[in-house]
């Protein structure tokens, strides 16, 4: 396997593998300077089209970016083996889910998300492409976040809620109310502080 992103993300990323006794071949980056990494060598290209790869990268558009320019690569996805998952889920290619999540029965997760540390997922929530969920936030049941959405460390979202594209949640945001597409929301209760257009 190979893990496309040699930085501080891709460090959680190698555990994980390494903790499923999965064999890292090297790291991918695009800084030339970058020849190590982790004790694994760092490649500055695509070595081998027919092996496993892995985005670890955190940022969401960057994902996004990687993954439509190499559609032919075979992404895998990563779980941590103390991280609860239901049977009962769907969870699709390029996702990591950290150490201490839960994700309970019927949600759907989309593709090169990251689920990190302790967050917690409940039943019918809809997680779309390129959505990262940072540690300890937590979704009540029947929630849909939009692809490339970030949601902030310790994030509260309450049932039912619906929470656009390409958003970002604040670290502590409570929402208890639906929030449109590119919006930033910070606070308790969550409150609009912007809206952008061309995400």
């Amino acid at each position: 396997m190979y893990l496309y992103g040699a930085s501080g993300h891709g460090k959680v990323i190698a555990e994980i593998a390494e903790e499923n006794n999965i064999a890292i071949n090297a790291f991918i980056d695009q800084n030339v300077l970058k020849t190590e990494f982790l004790e694994y060598k760092v490649l500055h290209g695509i070595p081998d089209m027919d092996a496993d790869f892995i985005i670890s990268i955190g940022n969401n558009f960057t994902r996004k970016k990687i993954a439509d320019s190499n559609p032919t690569l075979n992404f895998m996805k990563l779980f941590h083996p103390r991280s609860i998952i239901s049977k009962k889920c769907v969870i699709n290619v390029g996702t990591v889910v950290m150490g201490g999540v839960t994700i309970n029965p019927e949600s759907k997760i989309g593709r090169h998300c990251i689920i990190n540390t302790n967050s917690s997922i409940d039943h019918d929530c809809i997680i779309e492409d390129f959505v990262h969920i940072s540690p300890n936030a937590a979704l009540a049941g029947d929630v849909k976040v939009g692809e490339g959405t970030h949601i902030g460390i310790g994030a509260n979202i309450i049932q039912g809620i619906r929470i656009g594209k390409w958003c970002t949640i604040g670290a502590g945001a409570v929402i208890i109310k639906d929030v449109p597409d590119g919006a930033t929301v910070v606070g308790n209760p969550g409150r609009i502080i912007k809206i952008k257009n061309n995400y």
